[in-house]
């Protein structure tokens, strides 16, 4: 994924390098530059701080996942939902190791994770549009949260899960997706529900207001001109 030779696939590989060895959380830029063979000048117009190397690094996967999935297939969307999201993990398998230690470390470092909110929304709401699921407007808004909120269960047993077929990432995957599938349709039937209510209850006055309308007299014929 970062083997394009240039400053910037060299920083993020360089860091991810770094992390696996010696964690996240003592790192400095300057340690990255060092790695990755560049001056640090250069990282520095790169990259401002190592939020920014982890967010480009999220932004990375998601383009890798994105040009795996160039038209959503027919299968129902919690399906296709399910292979956009299991591709993203198994893009990230060759840098577990890293992950691991990049969690752990931001775990204690709260300033750190929030940081990563803002990528991590932003990479879920690609992840809905390449599963061909809409995330715009206030509803595609709360499918971002959903989501992001269902990875963010699964990425701990990911990090887990050394089996090569990831039988734990997928059960627990598929699990989550099936809960939220449920939660979304109940909501579906809940809003339906209430319109169905205010219908019920309008619907009287307004058949009261279009009888009313129909029995007042019509307004005097204007008069013609010779």
């Amino acid at each position: 994924m970062f083997d394009s030779g240039t400053p910037r696939d060299k920083i993020i590989a360089a860091a991810l390098r770094l992390a696996e060895a010696r964690g996240w959380r003592e790192l400095s830029l300057g340690d990255i530059a060092a790695e990755a063979q560049v001056p640090l000048a250069e990282l520095a117009r790169e990259f401002k701080c190592k939020a920014q190397i982890l967010a480009a690094f999220t932004a990375a996967v998601d383009e890798a996942v994105l040009a795996k999935f160039a038209a959503p297939t027919a299968d129902p969307p919690r399906d296709r939902l399910f292979d956009v999201v299991l591709s993203r993990f198994e893009a990230l398998q060759p840098y577990k190791a890293a992950l691991r230690r990049i969690a752990c470390d931001l775990g204690r470092s709260p300033g750190e994770a929030l940081a990563q909110a803002f990528p991590s929304l932003k990479s879920q709401y690609w992840m809905l549009n390449a599963a061909g699921i809409n995330g715009e407007g206030l509803r595609g808004l709360l499918r971002v949260k959903g989501l992001l909120a269902i990875y963010a269960r699964v990425f701990p047993i990911w990090l887990r899960d050394d089996d090569p077929g990831l039988a734990k990432t997928m059960a627990a995957l598929d699990k989550r997706l099936r809960r939220g599938e449920a939660v979304v349709l109940g909501m579906a039937r809940f809003r339906e529900g209430c319109e169905a209510f205010a219908r019920a209850v309008c619907g009287p006055r307004e058949k009261g207001e279009a009888a009313a309308e129909a029995q007042m007299p019509a307004p005097p014929a204007a008069p013609q001109q010779a």
